[in-house]
């Protein structure tokens, strides 16, 4: 029936394309046929589309593909990132001469006393009035006291 090698039918190997007629649209006879036109996809045409695919490319040839790495490995990264980076600013406070030591205790001291002076001018204007008043009679009588002494 087939030849010594064939095992299918002759039929069975004929691809889709000689089996699917052929569009009468190809013809170039009739202008008045309106051509059939792919349709835009809106999504790949959006604007941020194709700035992700974009920078999607850009990152695949760099070698920085997304990676699909697990939550906790993902976590245990940040931990370990975090944990060099405090080891570095400790290596590098270490690292400061006597001076910038210095400097740095005087800038938090003269902080301190910056906060304490807001603190008491706050409390000043929270105060009841004739605490006010009764501040500046004192004042005023030491004030004359050291005026008659002298």
């Amino acid at each position: 029936m087939y030849g010594p090698l064939e095992t299918d039918p002759p039929d069975s190997c004929l691809s889709p394309r000689s089996i699917m007629a052929e569009p009468d649209y190809t013809d170039d006879d009739n202008p008045e046929l309106i051509r059939p036109q792919k349709l835009v996809n809106p999504v790949k045409s959006s604007r941020n589309h194709q700035d992700l695919h974009r920078e999607l490319l850009l990152n695949q040839k760099r070698g920085l593909a997304p990676q699909n790495k697990p939550e906790l490995q993902k976590v245990m990264e940040k931990r370990k990132r975090d944990q060099v980076i405090k080891q570095k600013e400790e290596e590098a406070q270490k690292k400061k001469s006597d001076l910038e030591i210095e400097l740095l205790k005087r800038q938090q001291k003269l902080e301190q006393l910056e906060l304490e002076k807001q603190k008491l001018q706050e409390e000043q204007e929270n105060a009841p009035e004739f605490v006010k008043v009764k501040g500046n009679l004192r004042r005023t009588g030491q004030e004359v006291a050291q005026a008659q002494e002298s």
